[in-house]
Parts: C-alpha cells; structure tokens; sequence
C-alpha cells in the first residue's frame, strides 16, 4: 500500500526508499515505547516488593514512609 506525505500542503507519494525509511522508524519508536513501559512496570513492581520485604522485617507504613520517603 502507498505511503504519503505533505510537502508545503502537497501531497506526495513517498518513494520506495522512503517508505522503508518511515517503516524502520516506526518500528523503532513502537520499541523504545514498549521499553519504556516495561522499565516504568518494573520500578513499580521493584518499590512495591522493597515495601513488602520492609514489612516482612516489622517495620509500619509509618515508619517505611519515613526511610523511603513514599
């Protein structure tokens, strides 16, 4: 399927090299977006265990908020 694109308000068919280019580009972006929502998942789920193991120990919410600062 063609690929577009709008030059000064001018629609132009992409040549084939420019469609591979947009193509690479694409794919790079969708994997720097999921990179970045599994390192944001996993610095929840890291806080979430490092509570849990500070509870393990006997520490309260209270007490856990202050070493932690959350």
């Amino acid at each position: 399927m063609a690929k577009y694109k709008n030059v000064c308000g001018q629609v132009i068919q992409m040549t084939s090299q420019e469609e591979t280019e947009f193509d690479a580009l694409q794919l790079k972006a969708t994997e720097d977006y999921n990179n970045f929502v599994t390192s944001e998942e996993n610095k929840e789920t890291k806080k979430t265990s490092g509570k849990a193991k500070l509870k393990e120990l006997g520490l309260d919410d209270d007490e856990i908020k202050a070493l932690t600062g959350a």
